[in-house]
């Protein structure tokens, strides 16, 4: 029940954040272009965020989603430690702990699906 709950507080928080960068909204347009990333790099970043939102309410891609956007939360974790904008390293760092413990609660979910789409053999 609290894992689920989890996931739809995450899906909401990545589907936010990406829609944001999808229709450039002035904050995250200045801040790519502050960080000297492309506005291309920005629209791919929000593509991510979104389509990882959505696998995070499907039961079956949650975990794997999880993982995913972990992945791109070390890379926000990045940006705000060479950029010095501490506040937002610590958002980002507790969105990407809550993320991972999350993804990592569902990690035998991903053994499986990876089972199921062929690309681990079963044990």
């Amino acid at each position: 029940m609290i894992t689920r709950i989890l996931s739809y507080i995450l899906a909401l928080i990545f589907f936010a954040s990406g829609g944001a960068k999808l229709f450039s909204l002035s904050f995250e347009v200045e801040a790519f272009t502050r960080w000297g990333y492309s506005i291309t790099f920005m629209y791919f970043t929000g593509i991510l965020e979104v389509l990882g939102a959505i696998g995070l309410l499907i039961k079956r891609l949650s975990s794997l989603s999880a993982f995913c956007l972990a992945g791109l939360m070390l890379g926000a974790i990045g940006t705000h430690i060479i950029q010095r904008e501490m506040p937002m390293f610590f958002v980002a760092t507790f969105i990407f702990l809550a993320t991972i413990s999350y993804a990592w609660h569902g990690r035998k979910n991903v053994g499986e699906l990876l089972i199921n789409i062929g690309f681990k053999k079963s044990p």
